[in-house]
């Protein structure tokens, strides 16, 4: 039998045997189905789920409080009573000894794509109603856009959601220049599913019709199909930026009556630009010194751009760097000197070949919700400040705006997600995680993040439950049939959170006398209500029952949609929710911060991570961690496609031939990657497709340590965040930097270490 089911990768069917998947089918309607799909195989019984409930020993033997211990300690299998008996007497002793502010609800990542057993949307739903948590903002993949972006153009998610379609960029558009590219792998995941991936046929139908497309990336992989394409230095985009707008300014190719009726602060902007504050001109020979590209190559693509319909994007990776808010800026403002913003085809776009969601025509309707509530209490951090919230407690910060203090946190708790997957400066990370009283820890298997609890929870996995998935850009709500039973001892995160409602008091509250089932008839019934409203509806949604035997519903979509036409039709009418209700090139609220690392219009500032600086004399590689093609993030990463990908069990390693020659590495030798905050293995493939000096590394191995008692341990198994730097982007946004990192390489000839991330601990019965 064939089971119905969504994950971020897509949509598709199971086939199980004995209690697991045994293969998987692509929906018949996906134009491009991922192959990671493949990764689900064998995923439910794999020998590193958590089999039941489990106490780290030194916790229970001798409480809560601060231990070095995590990560390096055996645990102790208790009962689900015990547990919940354990738990809640924990939560009730925080709150009632160092109040909700010192609850920190972690639980960042993509966890499931399901609208109600979503682990983020249970766990908040849940702390809230026991008085609220100190919250995280924003995210990792979008920490400085996520800020910079409303203050340019007024929103953040309208850039991804209501992006110009696809099928208008390859009808309209005559130049594309992706800074960035656009990495088809990325394109494969969605964050609440998706049916079906058109990136791949959109650029060759705009390649078909004559268009063409430039990428500006030193991957030779960031783009698909025949494109040009332009190998910086890594961390100059915004030097080029500068300097193809340099050549619009004082060339007249700059379309004035645009930047006066629909932006603010242009002439600030271009002082800067001419040299005119500071003495230096951004020119094609300013840029080309930093950048490594030809002067004259920078001068004539500007001219090209002008010629005719032009679409600048920005991939979300080169906001992941410092003064990552520079990035998406400069473009905008690139994009408002060529005249272009809100026509078909023309502008910008931010994110295509981040995530399957860009480019793809939006749903009119709100999605099925469950009800989160408010949380009293108003202490946040920025999402990537998590190691400093833990060892800084007291300490004020600066973030976009405003001073704020992090609080003194004695219990983290996480549901969803692998912050040693997301996070930076791993050492640092888990000496960080020494310092709270008590982690607790929902997971259905043992990662990284498992094995430094305190208290672990064993969850189920999507597979192993009922569901409703949708997202903003897919047409479909999709029923998600439970593929197969439950895991051992594992239980929904709903049941247990349940259970430990109803111990504290307000489980009538938290359930609303609902099961599980009945919450996603509730869910779904919400959502029909929105639809049957639509006079334009396609077609009036069934009762849940039949909808629940069809597997999945077609919504409207929003077609032809171009990113701020309402607001190029009419600025007055429909002005954008900024300060002055145009573009800020130049932002008087950004100014008036005072802050020297982000100043009020986009600007070069020299990274400390990359080729053109000092540091580069002792780690003279430019690693570039991006997302892998083989898993999403860290998820599934013992599946077998991601496996597939490994040499000798390690990550792979891309480098140019140039480089590994001259560190006598073959391919498939297996190196050690290096710097002063850490090492990794990671098994050698050479590419020449590389700029020589840049090597690439995907985040999403397990971290591995060779010694678990050391935090500054190398990581055997290839997790490029024992490298990267824990420092935010600007004091403006603090957004992730992990994107960028110098390193060195050398063969490593000793003997291999046994790969132990997918095992269990050790765990004791009493």
């Amino acid at each position: 039998m064939r089971y119905q089911h969504m994950a971020h990768w897509g949509m598709f069917e199971v086939e199980t045997h004995d209690g697991d998947v045994s293969a998987v089918h692509p929906f018949r309607g996906d134009a491009d189905p991922s192959p990671i799909l493949d990764n689900a195989v064998g995923s439910v019984r794999h020998r590193s789920r958590v089999a039941g409930p489990a106490v780290r020993r030194g916790w229970l033997e001798h409480g809560p409080g601060p231990s070095d211990r995590r990560g390096n300690d055996e645990f102790v299998a208790v009962s689900w009573d015990e547990l919940t008996e354990l738990l809640a007497g924990e939560l009730q002793r925080v709150v009632d000894m160092h109040g909700n502010r010192a609850i920190f609800g972690g639980s960042y990542g993509w966890s499931s794509p399901g609208r109600f057993h979503h682990a983020q949307s249970q766990v908040h739903r849940f702390l809230k109603m026991l008085g609220g948590y100190t919250r995280s903002v924003h995210s990792y993949s979008l920490g400085a856009t996520g800020v910079i972006m409303p203050r340019v153009v007024g929103t953040h998610w309208k850039l991804f959601a209501r992006a110009t379609n696809w099928d208008v960029i390859a009808r309209d558009t005559d130049l594309m220049v992706c800074f960035g590219g656009v990495p088809l792998k990325n394109t494969a995941v969605n964050d609440g599913g998706t049916s079906n991936h058109p990136t791949r046929g959109a650029l060759d139908a705009l390649r078909a019709r004559g268009g063409t497309v430039v990428s500006v990336s030193p991957l030779h992989d960031d783009l698909h199909g025949a494109a040009e394409r332009l190998a910086p230095r890594p961390g100059t985009d915004v030097a080029i930026m500068l300097a193809l707008a340099y050549v619009l300014a004082t060339e007249g190719l700059a379309d004035r009556d645009f930047l006066d009726r629909y932006c603010v602060g242009y002439d600030k902007f271009e002082d800067y630009l001419l040299g005119r504050t500071d003495g230096i001109a951004k020119t094609p020979q300013w840029a080309a010194a930093l950048s490594g590209l030809p002067a004259e190559t920078l001068a004539a693509l500007a001219r090209r751009m002008a010629a005719g319909r032009t679409l600048i994007t920005v991939t979300w990776s080169l906001q992941r760097v410092r003064h990552g808010e520079q990035a998406p800026w400069a473009g905008v403002t690139l994009a408002a000197m060529l005249g272009q913003i809100g026509l078909p085809g023309g502008g910008f776009g931010h994110g295509y070949g981040s995530m399957n969601e860009p480019g793809i025509a939006p749903v009119p309707y709100p999605l099925p919700t469950l009800f989160q509530g408010d949380n009293p209490v108003g202490d946040l951090i920025p999402v990537a400040a998590i190691s400093d919230l833990l060892l800084r407690p007291g300490q004020e910060y600066d973030f976009d705006g405003r001073r704020l203090t992090y609080p003194d946190i004695r219990l983290v708790y996480w549901a969803g997600g692998n912050p040693f997957h997301h996070h930076q400066d791993l050492g640092r990370l888990r000496r960080a995680l020494t310092r709270p009283d008590t982690i607790v820890v929902h997971d259905p298997y043992w990662t990284p993040t498992a094995k430094h609890a305190d208290i672990v929870v064993p969850s189920t996995t999507s597979l192993e439950r009922e569901d409703l998935s949708c997202t903003r850009n897919d047409p479909l709500l999709v029923a998600m049939h439970a593929a197969a039973p439950r895991f051992a001892d594992a239980r929904d995160d709903y049941d247990t959170f349940s259970a430990l409602a109803h111990r504290l008091g307000f489980g009538d509250r938290f359930t609303e006398g609902r099961t599980a089932r009945q919450w996603l008839e509730h869910l779904y019934e919400q959502w029909r209500g929105f639809v049957l409203a639509d006079d334009a509806r396609v077609e009036s949604p069934p009762e849940f029952d039949e909808f629940w035997v069809r597997g999945h519903v077609r919504m409207r979509t929003e077609d032809e949609l171009t990113l701020f036409e309402e607001f190029r039709a009419d600025p007055q009418r429909n002005p954008l929710r900024t300060p002055s209700g145009r573009i800020e090139i130049f932002s008087a609220d950004i100014d008036g911060f005072g802050y020297d690392d982000c100043t009020g219009h986009p600007a070069w500032f020299e990274p400390e991570e990359w080729l053109g600086g000092p540091r580069a004399q002792r780690y003279p590689l430019h690693l570039i961690a991006n997302q892998p093609k083989t898993r999403l993030h860290s998820q599934l990463d013992h599946g077998g496609v991601s496996q597939a990908s490994k040499i000798r069990g390690r990550e792979p390693v891309r480098m140019h031939p140039d480089d590994a020659a001259a560190r006598g590495v073959a391919d498939g030798d297996v190196v050690r990657v290096f710097n002063d905050r850490g090492a990794c293995l990671a098994g050698a493939v050479l590419d020449d497709g590389l700029m020589p000096g840049v090597v690439q590394l995907a985040t999403g191995a397990w971290y591995d340590p060779l010694d678990p008692a050391d935090p500054g341990s190398m990581c055997v198994h290839g997790n490029p965040n024992v490298l990267t730097a824990d420092v935010g982007t600007s004091s403006l946004a603090r957004g992730c930097t992990g994107q960028h990192v110098l390193v060195q390489i050398e063969r490593f000839d000793g003997d291999l270490p046994p790969i132990r991330a997918y095992d269990p601990p050790v765990i004791r019965t009493r």
